[in-house]
């Protein structure tokens, strides 16, 4: 059973993603964010393959928005070493503000253009 907070952001996810498409040249990076950890994955949505993923699973205690930032750092590396230089950014319904705004920053200072 899902609350509404949860179904308004499934809302503003799929609105979106009717927008938003990751092709080979610009592959989507989708933001998830839970209340620990946060994730990220560069996907090519033409073949359904994710390219590179990076979340805050191994990484040292800190404050939230310090780990954003350490992932988006950590994302665009390893889009770099995949040749990627060109993603479009899929928020996934949330607000693009704290620890999302952290991580896309982090990710354009890396190299990635958005």
């Amino acid at each position: 059973m899902t609350t509404k907070k949860e179904e308004r952001r499934i809302k503003i996810k799929y609105r979106i993603r009717k927008k938003v498409n990751g092709t080979a040249e610009r592959p989507r990076m989708s933001v998830f964010r839970s209340n620990k950890q946060i994730y990220v994955q560069v996907i090519n949505d033409l073949t359904g393959t994710t390219l590179a993923s990076a979340s805050s699973l191994g990484l040292e205690k800190m404050p939230k928005v310090q780990q954003a930032e350490k992932v988006g750092e950590l994302i665009a590396e390893k889009a770099k070493a995949a040749g990627i230089t060109a993603v479009v950014f899929d928020r996934n319904g949330y607000l693009y503000h704290g620890r999302v705004k952290q991580l896309a920053d982090a990710a354009r200072k890396g190299g990635l253009k958005f």
